[in-house]
């Protein structure tokens, strides 16, 4: 179960309604204890055990996080799509709050070389100490690796983990995509079976749930392989940074549960930009062309984000001021599914197909994605 909390959704400059872009990714696990699948007792579950991802990291993000339950101590990692001020100028602030919190965990940040260059230069120049190692990976040094490894894994426990990868996307700078895999692992015991078998309940079925083969009193030797199920839960969200090709993530949404991805402008008001001046095309997407390709590429869930600041908050379709309207409209006109407009402190859930482990994925209609409300505390 990954929950999506949206902190910025405004493209380039900040708005009354809208910070400039973040993202937050709770990891949760739903066999911890006061988590519950389809409810909002999610909120229940320990923060110890509520691991989180933010993606790019606006001016005012740490300000945002202050109205959720979201905690610096939490944090597992920090993904920078791209080098542009509205996704980047907020990470030192961040990162300089949470060493005041008291943060002593490492923290993995990957990003642009330049972002390194960045935090040295504030470094420097403002006398920022970070009381927690900081593990930097560069996106140039994944993705130059050989084979399928453009991949970063983040063990959240043995039965939790988090792989990141990263897709190249179309910008005026290197922008990127980050496809976020949760999978969750547990072994089930089939006490019917046992019972069937005339095994009593003892200290035997926990290790037999544990992987171990064992002896009964009665010298009967039992296979844990033939009493326990490998059950695993596979969910995975892409969320890309700008990009004015949404066909670039053609491979990076097969088999994925949700698409996060900009759309700056409606079709026509990109179209008037870039014949405006020839010279300059702003290379970002319309809501069109990302709803094109996501009706092309099977995509039953996408949550639109990165909204020019031209259009209101408001949904009026019969409004003569630039409205949200105008952008939902324009992807409903070519894309059919599930498809959502994003607002600064938007909550979704989004839950994965479970399947065994040998298969490692289930259906994609398995999966469902679901608006749970705001996350503001205030």
């Amino acid at each position: 179960m990954l929950k999506l909390t949206f902190l910025g959704t405004s493209a380039g400059v900040p708005t009354k309604q809208r910070n400039v872009t973040a993202l937050a990714i709770e990891c949760l696990n739903p066999h911890t204890s006061g988590v519950q699948q389809g409810s909002r007792q999610q909120n229940n579950q320990s923060k110890k055990s509520r691991p989180w991802v933010l993606i790019d990291c606006g001016e005012g993000t740490q300000q945002q996080l202050l109205h959720t339950k979201l905690s610096l101590h939490q944090l597992a990692a920090i993904c920078i799509t791209h080098v542009h001020g509205d996704h980047c100028y907020g990470l030192p602030g961040l990162l300089a709050s949470a060493a005041m919190s008291g943060r002593r965990e490492p923290l993995t940040l990957i990003a642009p070389k330049a972002i390194a260059t960045l935090l040295d230069a504030i470094t420097v120049t403002t006398e920022l100490y970070l009381p927690f190692a900081l593990n930097f990976v560069a996106i140039e040094e994944v993705l130059a690796e050989q084979g399928d490894t453009n991949k970063v894994n983040i063990s959240l426990s043995d039965q939790h983990q988090l792989d990141i990868d990263i897709t190249p996307l179309s910008h005026r700078v290197a922008s990127h995509a980050f496809g976020i895999t949760q999978t969750i692992s547990r072994r089930i015991l089939n006490t019917d079976k046992l019972v069937a078998d005339g095994i009593p309940a003892s200290a035997l079925w926990g290790k037999l749930q544990q992987g171990e083969d064992v002896t009964t009193e009665d010298n009967r030797q039992l296979h844990s392989a033939d009493y326990v199920d490998d059950e695993v839960q596979r969910t995975r969200v892409v969320v890309a940074g700008d990009n004015d090709t949404p066909n670039c993530l053609r491979k990076a949404v097969i088999d994925a549960d949700l698409l996060v991805h900009e759309a700056t402008y409606t079709h026509e008001v990109l179209t008037k930009i870039q014949a405006k001046n020839p010279n300059y095309d702003p290379m970002h997407s319309s809501a069109q062309l990302l709803g094109e390709f996501a009706q092309a590429a099977g995509l039953k869930n996408i949550i639109l984000t990165h909204f020019s600041a031209r259009y209101q908050g408001f949904d009026n379709p019969n409004s003569k001021t630039p409205n949200m309207a105008n952008i939902r409209l324009d992807a409903e006109s070519v894309y059919k599914d599930s498809l959502w407009l994003a607002a600064d402190f938007d909550q979704y859930m989004v839950d994965g197909a479970i399947g065994s482990a040998s298969s490692q994925k289930g259906s994609q209609e398995e999966s469902r994605v679901q608006y749970i409300g705001s996350a503001r505390s205030d």
